[in-house]
Order: structure tokens, then C-alpha cells, then sequence
């Protein structure tokens, strides 16, 4: 079984618990791969299989994703479309997407040693630019963003197949899919989304006119976007990427034409994972 490796900057506490992980693998007979940012951190290259975003072997069996949501998500610039099932170990903070404790890490590496566990196939939206943005990794799991690059407000045009959609005057727009609307769109206001909804949500950042509320699409529409404000450039993000563009920039978002399999153990269900993240139920009455 070939299992890959990806993390970030790793301190002598993390690297001690890395050590661990990649011995109860190896333990099990297990090949290790390891990416080459994760190598030069923790300098653990000798004896591993290094990869980069370009030669991920695609018959490897499992990522493993040890950090944050924001490394999970960095992850999946490595496994792009070939859809190898990634499994997130969380030594961050909160966690929507990497849903394995520490405490919890013995036991998932049997599970998945054992394939007794749940995949969760995510949507990812796609960002078709013109000039092209993101080199070959045009693609976002939680959202899409434009916004402004200084103090004055935006105005963005939205259509839906074509259709307009509105004329947004706001500090920026979200495009989230489901998975992501747990993320910097729930922070704007917007709508919590079962991750296997065929859906998209627009949520507008500070939007000037009060009555603006977020939309949520089906994700078989394409959006597309034109950006006019007093600077000439704007911001645009897929995940944790970020790119500068201006007025003159052709933008369209449609659903990518393949997903992303998260890992989840049996026991797991997306229902507790928000009821443990938001604090839901911490009540007296309870």
C-alpha cells in the first residue's frame, strides 16, 4: 500500500508526533511517500519517496494530510484530478475538513490499513481566466473569491448562464461550494451547506445595499464575473492561492469535471463535526 505525506513548517513537539504517524505506517508494511516542502521541514527525505505537485504517483492508495484545513487544502494542489482518497490529521485549530484528532490517529491508520472507512466525495468549482490565472491548478475545494485591493468598494457583476444575476457594490463576492461554506463565507454571513448538495453559494463581503443576502445555485450553472471599481486591481483567491487581475480580466466559475474523496472513520458524521466546531448544544439545559 503506497500512502503519501504532506505538511507543513514542523516544530521538535509536531515532529516528534510525525515520527509516530509515519512509524505506525510503516509499522504495517506500508510504502511512504513524503512532498518535497514536507521533506525540507521536517528533513526526513532520506529512505522516503519524495514527490512534488507534478509526479504524485497515481496509483497511491492514500494521502495523509497532517495540519489544518489550510493544509488539507494545499494538499489537493498534489492530487488534482486524480482523485486519490485524502485523509486529514488535524494539529491545527478548528478543523472542518481535517477531522482526525491526535488522539484519534492510531486508530484511523488501522482503518485505512483495514479499508474500513467512509469516503466523501466533495465538489470542487473551477476558474476558467482570460489571461489564465493559477497555472494548471485552476481549481478551488471550499470557495472562490474577488476583492478589493484597497479602501474604496467594488462593484461586481454576476450572471447566471448568462443571465445577470445582480450588480454587487461590496468589498467583494464568495463563490462556495458546499465544503466551503463552513469557511470564510459562514464568517460573511452566509448559509451552512451540506457538503453533498449539488450546490454553489454567492455571498457578498460588506455588501453596501442591506438587502443583499447570499444565493445559494445549483452547480450546474456557470457564474461569470466582471470587476470595475476606482483601483485598477482587484484580488482573486481559489482556497489559500491568491492572484492580482484588473478590469480587463475575463472570469468564469462552473463545477470542476472531477471531485475530491475525503476520509472520514465509520463513527464520524458531518452533523457531529459542525455540532463539535460550532459549539452547538453547550447548554445549561443539556
Amino acid at each position: 500500500m503506497k500512502i503519501a505525506f504532506h505538511g507543513r513548517e514542523v516544530n521538535p513537539q509536531s515532529g516528534r508526533f510525525v515520527e509516530r504517524v509515519l512509524g505506525l505506517f510503516k509499522d504495517r508494511g506500508a510504502e511512504l511517500l513524503i512532498s518535497e516542502k514536507f521533506a525540507e521541514s521536517f528533513k526526513i527525505a532520506k529512505n522516503l519517496h519524495v514527490f512534488n505537485e507534478n509526479n504524485l504517483p497515481a496509483e497511491t492508495d492514500f494521502f495523509i494530510s497532517i495540519g489544518g484545513d489550510g493544509t488539507l487544502l494545499e494538499s489537493i494542489t498534489y492530487i488534482r484530478n486524480k482523485e486519490i482518497p485524502v485523509l486529514g490529521i488535524n494539529t491545527g485549530r478548528l478543523g472542518f475538513l481535517a477531522t482526525i484528532s491526535k488522539d484519534e490517529t492510531e486508530e484511523a491508520v488501522k482503518s485505512l490499513i483495514n479499508k474500513e472507512i467512509k469516503i466523501s466525495p466533495r465538489t470542487l468549482i473551477q476558474l476558467d481566466a482570460s489571461p489564465a490565472l493559477f497555472g494548471t491548478m485552476p481549481y478551488a475545494l471550499n470557495d472562490f473569491t474577488i476583492m478589493k485591493k484597497d479602501s474604496s468598494m467594488i462593484r461586481v457583476e454576476v450572471y447566471v448562464n448568462q443571465d445577470l444575476l445582480n450588480a454587487y457594490w461590496a468589498d467583494g463576492i464568495i463563490v462556495a461550494t458546499p465544503t466551503g461554506s463552513t469557511g470564510y463565507s459562514l464568517s460573511c454571513g452566509g448559509p451552512l451547506v451540506y457538503p453533498l448538495s449539488e450546490s454553489i453559494v454567492i455571498t457578498p463581503v460588506s455588501p453596501h445595499n442591506l438587502t443583499v443576502r447570499p444565493i445559494i445555485l445549483s452547480d450546474n450553472v456557470e457564474l461569470e464575473f466582471r470587476v470595475e471599481g476606482r483601483a485598477k486591481n482587484f484580488q482573486v483567491s481559489l482556497d489559500s492561492r491568491y492572484s492580482t487581475i484588473d478590469s480587463g480580466h475575463t472570469l468564469k466559475v462552473r463545477k470542476a469535471p472531477f471531485r475530491v474523496n475525503l476520509v472520514n472513520l465509520n463513527h464520524h458524521h458531518y452533523f457531529s463535526t459542525l455540532r463539535q466546531k460550532l459549539n452547538w448544544g453547550l447548554d445549561i439545559r443539556n
